[in-house]
């Protein structure tokens, strides 16, 4: 599976140490940004060229790290074809793609730690969407919403 992955200032280190453990598992993982450690980088910036890449479908699934998680969740539900959520728990990581269809995990660099952060990514990327008729309703639901808004 392709992951791509991207973080602030205030998820470098997270983001380098998932590179690692990703591409220890055999994960083909591409790196976002920001490449280099900069502690005047604003989340938007990095965000996008992740989000852009998964709406693209450029790369299967994406991890970001921000500070709290929260500003690179709401910049990455700007781009059309992106699903992101915010995640601090394993069962929302995985039903997250499961029941909704995921396809972009934020998550919080300064509120977990780096054990609980690893469950959270093996949960996510384990994950598979059921597809069912419930789900597939609901997702082409907020598939039309997202239409509506981007025309």
């Amino acid at each position: 599976m392709k992951i791509g992955i991207a973080a602030d200032h205030a998820g470098f280190e997270q983001k380098r140490d998932l590179i690692v453990k990703l591409t220890e598992m055999g994960y083909d993982v591409h790196d976002y940004g920001a490449l280099d450690y900069d502690p005047a980088d604003d989340y938007p910036d990095i965000i996008v060229p992740l989000a852009k890449a998964i709406a693209d479908k450029k790369i299967a699934r994406g991890i970001a790290v921000c500070g709290s998680g929260v500003g690179v969740s709401i910049a990455a539900n700007k781009i059309k074809g992106v699903r992101a959520a915010l995640i601090t728990d394993t069962y929302s990581a995985r039903q997250g793609v499961e029941h909704d269809d995921m396809n972009l995990m934020c998550l919080g660099g300064r509120v977990i730690g780096p054990m609980l952060i690893w469950e959270l990514v093996t949960a996510f990327l384990h994950a598979q969407y059921d597809g069912g008729e419930r789900f597939e309703r609901r997702l082409q639901k907020v598939i039309a919403l997202e239409k509506q808004l981007h025309t």
